[in-house]
């Protein structure tokens, strides 16, 4: 019998020597197929999962910064409309006219003093 136990014994060694190289293999065969598919994606440019991460949180903040500063412009100009029409009712509740530009004022003051001028003795 013991000749038997040996025989299986051997067998049992054989079997767990060709497991383990079996293993042995799968582990360089996934190895080889994780070093193929690494290069593939660095030939076609793509972006890793951290990368892609990265710039999606920076274009989130962006577009936050965006919308915060939409806002505050639509308030600064709700804010100058305000204050546009209380000077547009007091200026026309007092019969108030805007005041002609200086170049026009000008002329106008240089007919009237043409006109004044007393005519020549001739």
């Amino acid at each position: 019998m013991q000749t038997r136990s040996r025989l299986f014994d051997d067998l049992a060694r054989v079997a767990n020597g060709a497991l383990s190289a079996a293993a042995g293999v799968r582990a360089e065969i996934e190895q080889l197929v994780h070093q193929q598919f690494e290069r593939f994606l660095a030939d076609r440019d793509l972006v890793t999962r951290e990368e892609f991460e990265a710039v999606e949180a920076m274009a989130a903040k962006a577009r936050s910064q965006q919308e915060a500063l939409e806002k505050r412009i639509a308030d600064l100009e709700a804010k100058l409309v305000e204050a546009k029409k209380p000077a547009a009712k007091r200026k026309a509740a007092t019969g108030e006219r805007r005041r002609a530009p200086a170049a026009s004022r000008r002329t106008a003051t240089r007919k009237a003093k043409a006109d004044e001028t007393p005519p020549s003795e001739e």
